[in-house]
Parts: C-alpha cells; structure tokens; sequence
C-alpha cells in the first residue's frame, strides 16, 4: 500500500493571476515546483503523440511543455522520470449523478482518482428529488472542498414529468436562477421533461432562460427515438448535449444539429459501441463527441474503473487511442467552456495529468491533480478529508405505517378468472424497458403472479410524506425463481421506493426494514435478509467508505444471483422502473405511465 501524501492543493490561483510566474518558469527565470521529464507527449489539441517532452508545473499549473525543461529545475524542484511513459490530461466525466455511486462525493472521488478521473460534471438531481435546493446545495459545497474538479450542474426536471409524479421537493426558474450563482454551478443539468420543452412549458423554457443567460451549458436528455419534428423542436430550445441516444444515428443527429453527443458506459447502460460507428465507420468528426458514465455504481467503480474503463472500451470498439481520449478530455472541457483551465497538457492549464505505461490499455501509473500525486500503481496517496451530512438530510424514509402483505394485492375487475395486464419489459443493459402485456390467472379475486414466466410483482411505496400510499403492477426480465423481494430507495427521479418480488410477505418485510435503516437497498427471501446496503443520506447514499460499499454491493449483487436473476447490473435496472421520462412503460406514485404518449395508464388492458 503506498504512502499517504500532505493533502492536495486547492484550487489553483485564477490563470490570469499566476501568468507573469508561468512565465518566468517558462522562461527558467524562476523554478518549477514539479518537472516530470522524458514522456510522451499526448497532445489532444494537435491529435500528436510528441516523445522527448518534459513538463514543468507551477502554483498547480503547466508552465512549459517541451523538449528540455531542464532551465525550469531549481533545488526544491520535485523531478519525476516518466522513462519514456506516456503523459495523458486528466479524464473527465461529463454527465454523471454521484449518487447512483452509493456514497458522497468524497468517497467518489477516493473511488475514481486512481483510475484517472480529475474532473466530472456531476446532476445531483437525485438528492434535489428528496431534498430540494436545500440537498443540492450540500452536495455543491461538498463538491467545491475537493482535490480534483467536481462542477455541479443545476438539476432543471424536479419533477422530471410534472403531473406523472409526486417527487420529496419541487425546483423551479427562480431556484435556477439563484444556483446559477454559486461557484461551482457549471451549467443546467439534464433536461428531461422534453415534452415540456417542445410545448414551450414556461418552467422549462424559463430554466433554460437563466442558464443561457448567465452564458452557461444546457445540459440535454431527449429519451425518444423519433428524430422528426419534436427532436428539432428540442433543439431549437437550448440544449447543448444529449446522452440518451443508443444508435449511430442517434449521434449523427444530435452532431448535425449542433449538439454534442454524449456515449455513456456505466454500470448497466452500453451504448458507447454502437453509437461509435459514426465515428469509426461513417466519418463524422469526432470533436463533438464526449464519453461519458451517466450512472456507476461503487462495484463497477471500485474494482472495474471509471472514466479509464470507459476509454477503454472506446478504443475496443475501434477508436485511436489519441481519439478516445480527446473525447475523454478536451472535448469535455470545450463543451463546458473550461478549455483554458482544463482538458489538456498546455501552458496555463490545471496540471491535471496521468503517466501511463500503455496506452491502448490505458494503464495507469501515477495521477496528479493540480500539480499534487493523488495516486500511485492503484492506490490513492493523497489524503481526503471526510465531510459529514448533517442530521436534516437523513431519516428521509417515512412510510407512515408498517406494511403488510396486502399492501401488495392486486384486485382483479370483478367476476373475471384471468385478465389481460400491462407489463413492464426490462431490456437488459439498457434503460428503455417495453410495454408488454401479459394473461395472468385471478384466484380468490386477486391477480396472480406467472413465475413460470418471469412476471413478477413490483410495487411503488410512497416514501416522502409518509402517506402509505401503494402502486402495484407487474415486470418481466429478473427471473427470480424463488420466493423473494429487492427494495430500493434509489428509484429515479422520485426516489419513492420501488419493491420487486415474487412473494407479498418478502416485499413487505424488505419495505419495511428500509424504513428502519433510513433507505438503501435490501434483499429478502423466504423471511430472511440475504443482502443489505444502507443509504441513510437522503435514502440515495451511503456514509461508509466506498470499500465498504462496494462490498455491500457485490453481496447483494450475488443474493439476487441466488435467487435466479441473471440479469446484468440488476440493481441499477430495478432503480429505473420508475424513470418516467424514458420509454416504453413505468410505475410512479401516481400509477403506470406509457412515456411514449406521457399519460397514465390502467394495469387491465
């Protein structure tokens, strides 16, 4: 395990105030504070690979990059030999949401900086559905006391479809125009009522309003494949990027009208590969494409990377190296308007690099944020300081009353044996599902579950105002096979609480017990608890190191596995179900929704 490291530096001092020291590095009238010497050189602005390039950083930014830096080397210069090595630009996200990791921003960051990751651009539009302006501005703060640069872009669809859901807290124009701000607000996070924005809804268009008018990105999701008249509707309003597509022709159509198209890779959503072919196989310029992981969980960050996996698998899919990281790097921080502060290895930029000893494996030696070694081989060497939640953002779990098994019965219309009932499709590694249908037998007057072929119960509990109130209906696609029932907390957008199972008695006894922990998720079968990760923060994330987590995680990953779901990245499948701005089906609190009309729906066909 490597050495613990002095805390890194803070932000460096504005460019424009350290330029006469950069100069003076520059120029070898005054030393550097590092030299790493004798790299390559990948410069994402020329698209080169330059051997023989020393580097010279001050005050936390690059001052010289060249052939010899050796005029910048003074007797308390820290001098790294990167033998031959290669010098990359720290790797930035450009959509994520933190909580979809399990832990705090903190832990995040302990999680991703060993796999390259010095800038991301977080949506903490998850903590706004339970918390409001109020948990956005706890994680903005959190956020800004980093080592590396977390932005914060401002949530805009609190509720994410106004009408179809009852979310913990409501955001509207005047909250987006005080957020737009705060330091370290980026831009309007993902705006998903995009059926609100094509009718020019006054929220939506307002939001967007602000956030141009205060010269900052619009963050895009148009969930639809329909590429006629409502998508050119969409982008006439403001949206400057788009990571719901998972076509080639998807991108192609968000380039060609201006926008950038986001390819995303996390935990359960791969649509990097198809979507690349616009690039590899049909020509388009790869400057406006940026890769991305919209939703990681702390097991996929822990032990198979972050934005590194992502390059990775870019540059499997046929990318240049050079190619995959310039949409890893610099094409992230032009879109963001930062390209002068990050994205690249040049004069005046943040000293945000890695040295790597293969580049198509994007093998990571060493990390450096600001000009600080943040990490080493794979472990994190400087030091995080912990932040604390105060006592308001947690016990956010309230039921009202403890739930039975009934609470799950499904009345069938009456005098009917067998009826005809809407089903929720899940598709695997993607985060559309289909509207199915299905018969089912009625016995006693309730409508029964067909295990034989994988249709499950899943129920919505409201969870904020503690109302009890109770929306069942009925998912294929986990294949469990024995008796039981996964609970979550972490339901999108609205984050009420969403319970699949096979058994009436193990959803309630899973409901019930993340009332008691204050939210997370949790595994019953048969009366017994087989998993169980905590999430008291908000009921989104967990206050324990992102190890721990990650433990907890792949424990309850492996219970659903006992229990016959094989689906890949199940947990992050169920914690869609009540995504209501996706396509084809989902549940709200409000009852089933088709999205590809917006409108409630009966469960009886």
């Amino acid at each position: 395990m490597a050495k613990a490291a002095k805390p890194a530096r803070a932000v460096p001092k504005p460019w424009s105030e350290t330029a006469a020291h950069l100069v003076d590095v520059a120029t070898g009238r005054k030393s550097a504070d590092l030299v790493v010497r004798n790299g390559r050189w990948v410069n994402v602005h020329s698209g080169e690979i330059i051997p023989g390039t020393d580097i010279a950083v001050a005050g936390g930014r690059f001052a010289y990059c060249g052939p010899d830096a050796g005029h910048a080397i003074g007797k308390d210069t820290k001098v790294v030999d990167a033998g031959g090595r290669y010098l990359v630009p720290g790797l930035c996200d450009g959509h994520m949401h933190v909580e979809s990791g399990m832990v705090t921003v903190t832990e995040f960051c302990r999680a991703v900086i060993p796999h390259g990751t010095t800038s991301m651009f977080i949506d903490p539009h998850e903590i706004a559905n339970v918390l409001g302006l109020e948990g956005v501005r706890l994680m903005h703060d959190e956020a800004a006391a980093m080592p590396v640069n977390v932005y914060v872009q401002m949530p805009s669809c609190v509720p994410s479809a106004p009408g179809l859901e009852t979310p913990g807290a409501t955001l509207g124009v005047s909250d987006v125009v005080e957020a737009m701000g705060w330091p370290s607000i980026i831009g309007l996070g993902e705006v998903m009522n995009f059926p609100g924005v094509i009718a020019n809804d006054p929220t939506m268009a307002g939001e967007i309003a602000a956030t141009l008018n205060a010269g900052k990105t619009v963050g895009g999701h148009y969930a639809s494949p329909d590429l006629g008249l409502p998508f050119h509707g969409y982008a006439a309003a403001g949206p400057e990027d788009d990571h719901e597509g998972t076509r080639a022709e998807d991108a192609i159509a968000r380039v060609r009208q201006g926008m950038k198209a986001m390819l995303r890779l996390g935990s359960a959503w791969y649509d990097v590969a198809a979507q690349v072919k616009a690039v590899t196989e049909q020509g388009v310029d790869s400057r406006n494409f940026i890769l991305c992981t919209d939703d990681s969980h702390s097991g996929t960050l822990v032990n198979e990377g972050h934005m590194d996996r992502v390059v990775r698998h870019a540059i499997a899919q046929g990318l240049k190296p050079v190619t995959a990281i310039q949409m890893a790097t610099i094409n992230t921080a032009q879109h963001f308007k930062l390209e002068r502060e990050l994205g690249s290895i040049a004069p005046g930029r943040r000293a945000d690099f890695l040295i790597v000893s293969d580049l198509s494996a994007l093998t990571i030696d060493e990390v450096y944020a600001r000009g600080a070694l943040m990490a080493k081989d794979g472990d994190l060497v400087a030091r995080i300081a912990p932040w604390e939640y105060p006592k308001k953002a947690k016990n956010t779990v309230k039921l009202g009353k403890a739930l039975k098994a009934q609470s799950f019965d499904i009345k069938a219309p009456k005098g009917k044996n067998r009826v005809r009932a809407r089903v929720i499709g899940v598709v695997e590694n993607q985060a559309p599902t289909r509207a199915l249908e299905a018969d089912l037998m009625v016995d006693s007057g309730l409508v029964s579950m067909d295990r034989a072929n994988d249709v499950a119960q899943i129920a919505l509990v409201e969870r904020h105002r503690g109302t009890g109130g109770v929306v069942n209906a009925f998912v294929q696609g986990f294949g469990y096979s024995e008796d039981c029932a996964l609970a979550s907390t972490v339901a999108h957008d609205s984050h009420h609480m969403i319970v699949v199972g096979t058994n009436k008695a193990d959803m309630a006894l899973a409901a019930n017990r993340l009332a008691e922990v204050g939210g997370g998720a949790v595994l019953f079968s048969k009366g017994r608890e087989l998993a169980l990760v905590e999430m008291p923060i908000a009921g989104l994330m967990s206050d324990e190191r992102a190890e721990i987590v990650a433990a907890k995680a792949a424990r309850l990953v492996e219970a659903m596995k006992s229990v016959g779901c094989r689906l890949n990245n199940a947990y992050m499948q169920h914690s869609l179900l009540a995504l209501v701005v996706i396509p084809e089906l989902r549940i709200s609190d409000l009852g089933l929704v088709d999205v590809r009309t917006f409108e409630k729906v009966d469960l009886f066909v």
